[in-house]
């Protein structure tokens, strides 16, 4: 008997000892606040079991018998709370900039479904203690977008993002390509097609703005509980309603409808999108039938029976066609002095089809308040066709002299087929300790890859077929390749928050690792990552924090194409030796918190340095990226980011941001700018209401970005050192509101159905700049080369209505 407790005892040892590890091993940078107080009803008793939570996080407890409540919740920018119980009105608190505590005692009244009242607001600013940043999302309905995805279009404009193409949601961060951005839906995360070639062929992102609740963006140094990225990470949260609501909109670009419906068990979110950029593509050099037509269904359906269990499923449709006939361009390009124009005459088209389906479904065990485990699984399937057979007739000529420069033909063609299924299973634990609070998480995921490729282009210049031969006849290109892959990953990480008072303030200390291995080159990576944040007691003002880590670029299936171009001819081949990207940060930033005339302003500026090894070199074909399929550079990416915060106008969020970014790598010992070197960028998102009412609303969208790198398709890197012109665009959008019955003060008319009718009108590209995508290369008899600019949208007028329900 003896030795059996005496084995308990060395068991009950050893599990402690492996908790305390896990407690050092594990990382979550976010501020915890502790929200407490009292619940009583009308006459002044204690509520008991009344709920308290806090949305978009998994903090949620219930009051005592004395109407008593504790409830610890990560605090960075606001948080939202919620007091409800059965038989009595929900109330809602909304704290800017928590202390370490606050106290609100609420009353709640017995239901009355003629009375009910508004939500408090407790006005603030926030501390941001992690690389994560908490966004405010704009009303996407009331602001100019181009592409429909509102989400990616607002994290564009953050410090340290780029976008050089208005039809395309993709964005580049510090540096990174658009394959280097890690995107999580609900903790889940999600896929892009892989043969999208241009932005003309995007459709809707899986990201719904109505449906979203919260944002979380971070662009370096983020937590070992983000995948293996090199870049960013973007944190989306769907929301949980707990009444009717609904929104319709419709403009020239497209049109969707939500439905949203809750209670304090079940909600069920729904939505359909219809977007075509056939009005916007109508404006570019190449005129033609344009048929984009991009189609999108979403619903989010969440169970909670109890406090214990709690039941979310996810599902997503998008079918997307790109139907194109050109017929003719005319393309004014070159210098006052060397003014030249490129006329060409097309036949034939291109009909590309894209759809993907994503479904997940996640079960969550509640233990208590502060600890769940989750068990998730999901799927994404894709099936992608690209179809073309485009012949064209051009001539290059001196805009001034008339004298010909190249005249002859080009023909291209592909039959790109592709399929692809990814499945992933997973767990996610957390937990809190006195001081800590952990995290751990297990991934499994299947993929399965079947490509098949057949494309060609053929080249005349003169009545000579390019490249010349007197004896054969070659075409310039041509790719044929078939590749079925199926491989399976595991990954793991564990993450821990420690927070620690000293005498300079309150640190924030996040540490945590992450382990990956791949059965396709038989790869095991390990990323240690850290970070910590400081409030410094010298002033309440201030807010200091230092990252750093090793972040891994774990290969997918593009990267492990290697091709080889021989006399035109490409050979591709699956590299099994292909090793993961890494990229080591270290980010350094501080926030200043201020305010001028009474209204909060937030001054951000982080520092930044990658060291990248193992790199994969690739070119940017429009949006596609274009590996090289080995590992045969390293380099680096330098910078500093600056945001300025704040109400510029009372009651709106606007923000300036400007970067200064350096990225080169090294490839047999040559230095060259990486393909998204970009040195300096400038964006502006400003808001503001007519004076004297709220009916008017004013949005403007500007962004200024130096132009990037390029050089030849399909040559040596050595030879991508051009640079583009600067990228310059301003949209501007007005909004009227037709109706507003927010608060349902009006019980007549359109009173009874409507709670808001907006109008507006945007003007896209006001100033008429005409921004380079890509460029379309001549090449004449003697081999010389000319790049001839493809053109982006010009100036657009485009007219919207909405409604909420």
């Amino acid at each position: 008997m003896a030795s059996n407790k005496q084995y308990n005892k060395i068991l009950n040892s050893v599990w402690l000892l492996l908790l305390f590890a896990m407690a050092a091993t594990n990382v979550y940078a976010q501020r915890r606040t502790r929200v407490f107080g009292v619940i009583k009803d009308d006459q002044g008793a204690p509520i008991e079991l009344a709920s308290v939570r806090a949305v978009g996080q998994n903090a949620l407890t219930f009051t005592n018998l004395k109407g008593e409540y504790n409830l610890w919740c990560a605090s960075e920018d606001s948080v939202r709370i919620v007091y409800s119980m059965i038989g009595y009105e929900t109330r809602k608190r909304l704290l800017r900039s928590p202390g370490d505590s606050v106290r609100l005692d609420v009353m709640l009244p017995p239901f009355d479904s003629n009375n009910t009242l508004g939500t408090a607001v407790v006005t603030g600013q926030g501390r941001q203690t992690t690389t994560t940043q908490r966004i405010t999302q704009p009303d996407a309905k009331l602001t100019p977008s181009t592409t429909g995805n509102g989400v990616e279009e607002i994290i564009a404009t953050q410090a340290g993002v780029s976008t050089h193409n208005e039809l395309s949601s993709q964005y580049n961060v510090r540096g990174g390509s658009f394959d280097e951005n890690c995107v999580y839906l609900n903790g889940i995360e999600v896929y892009r097609p892989m043969l999208v070639r241009s932005g003309q062929q995007e459709g809707l992102s899986i990201i719904n703005s109505d449906m979203v609740e919260s944002i979380g963006f971070s662009s370096g140094g983020f937590e070992a509980r983000y995948g293996d990225k090199m870049s960013s990470v973007l944190d989306i949260t769907y929301k949980h309603p707990e009444n009717f609501e609904a929104t319709a909109q419709a403009s020239m670009l497209g049109a969707g409808a939500y439905v949203g419906w809750g209670n304090k068990k079940v909600s069920l979110m729904s939505s359909v999108r219809y977007k075509t950029t056939r009005y916007l593509l109508g404006s570019t050099d190449t005129n033609g039938e344009y048929r984009p037509n991009f189609l999108d269904y979403q619903a989010f359906f969440s169970w909670r029976p109890n406090r214990r269990w709690s039941f979310d499923v996810l599902g997503n449709i998008s079918d997307n066609h790109y139907n194109f006939v050109p017929h003719n361009r005319e393309t004014k390009f070159g210098t006052i002095s060397e003014a030249k124009t490129f006329l060409v005459y097309f036949d034939g088209q291109e009909k590309d089809f894209f759809k993907t389906m994503f479904g997940a479904a996640t079960l969550t065990r509640h233990f208590n308040p502060d600890t769940y485990l989750a068990l998730q699984f999901s799927t994404y399937a894709t099936q992608e066709h690209e179809t073309y057979d485009i012949q064209g007739q051009y001539w290059l000529n001196e805009a001034t002299t008339a004298e010909q420069l190249g005249v002859g033909t080009y023909l291209e063609h592909a039959r790109n087929r592709l399929r692809a299924r990814v499945m992933n299973t997973g767990l996610r634990f957390r937990t809190k300790l006195t001081g800590h609070t952990l995290q751990a998480g297990f991934n499994w995921t299947r993929e399965t890859i079947h490509d098949n490729s057949r494309e060609w282009e053929m080249r005349d210049s003169m009545g000579y077929s390019l490249p010349y031969n007197p004896t054969a006849l070659n075409l310039i290109y041509s790719l044929r390749s078939k590749s079925d892959i199926t491989t399976s990953r595991i990954s793991l990480f564990a993450q821990d928050t420690w927070r620690i008072r000293a005498k300079i303030g309150l640190f924030n200390l996040t540490y945590g690792v992450r382990l990956s291995h791949w059965d396709w080159n038989k790869e095991t990576i390990v990323s240690p990552r850290v970070s910590m944040g400081l409030l410094p007691s010298f002033s309440d003002h201030w807010t200091f924090r230092f990252a750093t880590g090793f972040y891994y670029q774990a290969p997918f299936y593009k990267e492990l194409k290697d091709t080889t171009l021989t006399n035109g001819i490409a050979t591709v081949q699956l590299n099994r030796d292909i090793k993961s990207q890494r990229s080591i940060h270290f980010v350094f930033g501080a926030d200043y918190l201020f305010k001028v005339a009474g209204r909060p302003f937030k001054f951000t500026a982080e520092a930044y340095y990658k060291a990248l090894s193992h790199l994969i070199p690739y070119t940017v074909d429009n949006v596609r990226v274009v590996y090289y399929g080995r590992n045969e550079s390293s380099g680096y990416a330098a910078g500093v980011d600056f945001k300025l915060y704040g109400e510029f106008v009372p009651g709106t969020d606007s923000w300036l941001t400007f970067s200064l970014m350096r990225t080169k790598e090294k490839i047999d010992g040559l230095s060259i700018p990486r393909p998204t070197d970009q040195r300096y960028n400038v964006s502006l998102f400003f808001t503001d209401y007519f004076p004297g009412t709220t009916r008017w609303r004013f949005t403007l969208k500007a962004a200024f970005a130096d132009g990037l790198p390029f050089g030849p398709p399909r040559s040596d890197k050595s030879k991508q050192t051009l640079r583009a012109p600067a990228y310059k665009r301003v949209d501007i959008g007005m909004s009227y509101r037709l109706l507003n019955n927010s608060d349902r003060h009006i019980q007549r008319g359109m009173g009874r159905l409507f709670k808001n009718i907006w109008l507006g009108l945007d003007c896209f590209n006001l100033l008429g700049i005409d921004n380079v995508n890509s460029y379309y290369w001549v090449t004449d008899i003697t081999n010389t080369q000319y790049a001839v600019p493809n053109y982006l949208t010009g100036r657009q007028i485009n007219a919207r209505l909405s409604f909420d329900f």
